[in-house]
């Protein structure tokens, strides 16, 4: 089956086809930290953890390396405002990003440098870029010059003639071109600095993933991956200093959507930004996890509380279907030469059709609840082959996606409950009385039941002889 990716640089879908067989070299930008990891990295982490994920499921080797920008104007900045060394700030950044992304389910990368473990080997690249002429020195900085390189522009879409001066960067008189970008930052008193040709410093943003990608990936490689903010001028700008080192980079460049809050862009200064911390102090990560996953990659998601309690719900739906499946075969033990129904390796190759067109997962996950809706009708239809290979394809769908991969029990364990929730004793001891009620056909009493529950936030599904429960 043909996978196929959108690729930003050609702007279509195609075939994807890996550099060497069998193996994909896959790097994504990665944070930073100066700060806690926000919705948006996660986002992004999502979405080339599914990708990953899909690349193993077609039997790929995946070399997958995303960076840390562990010195940076803003990590300056802000250990200045904490009294903290910067390298300290930066580890402790670190940490917590990799404890959220652990949390979110995302698996780790197979290689996660740091911009300062390759500053003598972008020294070696901004050198070689400057004797060739396609950058130069000014006052201990060194700057790229985006008019030396015909065909600037070409992932973006923009010209070297379209910055506009002052629009994206600070205006700067030893600048040839108002677009021309930093490779090398002269050191300012206090900051961390590294030697150089051009005096101390530090390397700017844009080279350390040229080099970097070079060293762990070679000249050329599969995927680029980052966030559709990156394109301009991150991207684009790897792209120029690659290109002038005669690196050809990615195949592929691959670029995830924005997050919105309640239709508005997510910013500090409009008060709507979140933390990955802030949102699982509320709730369960995997419902973050499903919730992002839930919409394709490339498309804008828009965030909000009602949007995790609706993901919540879809969740407890399949654990719920998985438990009462678990439950069902457990008294069903397979029988010797037992033959499956057709209809749950149907779903699955839906399922695998929509990943592999430019991982769909929204359609996927459709697919998704097509089994479980078959699942639960194998069970309450007492088929144990067809609820037996349903639940398998459940299982195969949630470790691709990175969800439902939970014991049920385990799951419901951490579901919002109302703050003057009934214990589970107590709502089993009312569905006991409700029963006890229909059975004596006292219809009155079985609805006040019912309603007493729903009141406070229980709902009850009659299925099968028998009653299970949720939280709305």
């Amino acid at each position: 089956m043909t996978f196929r990716i959108y690729n930003t640089m050609t702007r279509s879908l195609a075939e994807f086809k890996p550099m060497v067989d069998g193996r994909v070299g896959l790097y994504v930008c990665g944070p930073t930290v100066y700060d806690d990891a926000h919705i948006g990295h996660a986002r992004a982490t999502l979405a080339f953890d599914v990708l990953v994920r899909h690349l193993l499921s077609l039997g790929y080797q995946v070399e997958y390396v995303r960076n840390y920008t562990d010195v940076d104007d803003k990590i300056i900045a802000r250990a200045r405002e904490t009294g903290l060394d910067w390298k300290e700030l930066a580890e402790s950044h670190i940490k917590s990003f990799e404890d959220d992304m652990a949390a979110l389910g995302c698996l780790p990368p197979t290689k996660t440098p740091r911009a300062t473990e390759f500053i003598p080997q972008m020294v070696e690249d901004i050198g070689a870029i400057v004797d060739k002429g396609m950058a130069y020195p000014a006052e201990g900085d060194v700057f790229f010059d985006v008019k030396s390189l015909p065909g600037y522009g070409r992932l973006s879409g923009r010209s070297a003639d379209d910055q506009d001066p002052g629009a994206r960067v600070a205006v700067d008189d030893r600048k040839r071109n108002p677009g021309d970008f930093a490779l090398w930052k002269s050191a300012k008193p206090g900051e961390p600095s590294w030697p150089s040709p051009w005096g101390p410093g530090r390397p700017g943003w844009h080279i350390e993933c040229s080099t970097m990608s070079d060293r762990l990936l070679g000249a050329s490689f599969d995927i680029h991956g980052g966030g559709q903010d990156l394109i301009f001028p991150h991207h684009e700008n790897e792209l120029a200093q690659s290109a002038a080192l005669g690196r050809p980079m990615a195949g592929v460049w691959c670029h995830n959507g924005f997050v919105n809050i309640n239709n508005e862009k997510m910013s500090k200064s409009l008060g709507n930004f979140f933390t990955v911390k802030d949102i699982l102090k509320l709730h369960q990560a995997e419902v973050l996890r499903y919730f992002l996953v839930s919409k394709h990659y490339r498309s804008p998601v828009d965030f909000s509380d009602e949007a995790l309690e609706e993901s919540g719900r879809a969740l407890e739906r399949v654990y719920r279907t998985i438990a009462a499946a678990e439950e069902f075969l457990a008294k069903n033990p397979a029988g010797a030469g037992e033959t499956p129904p057709p209809e749950a390796a149907e779903l699955l190759a839906k399922f695998a059709a929509a990943m592999n067109e430019d991982l769909n997962t929204a359609a996927a996950l459709g697919f998704g609840f097509d089994l479980v809706r078959l699942v639960n009708k194998s069970v309450d239809s007492g088929d144990a082959p067809g609820a037996r290979a349903g639940l398998a394809a459940l299982g195969k769908m949630g470790a691709e996606l990175g969800v439902w991969q939970k014991k049920p029990a385990e799951f419901m364990a951490g579901l919002k409950t109302p703050e003057n929730a009934l214990s589970d004793s107590e709502i089993e001891s009312r569905i006991a009385a409700r029963d006890a009620a229909r059975a004596g056909k006292d219809w009155t009493e079985a609805d006040r039941l019912r309603k007493e529950l729903a009141d406070l936030g229980v709902i009850l599904e009659d299925k099968a002889g028998k009653t299970t429960w949720r939280y709305a």
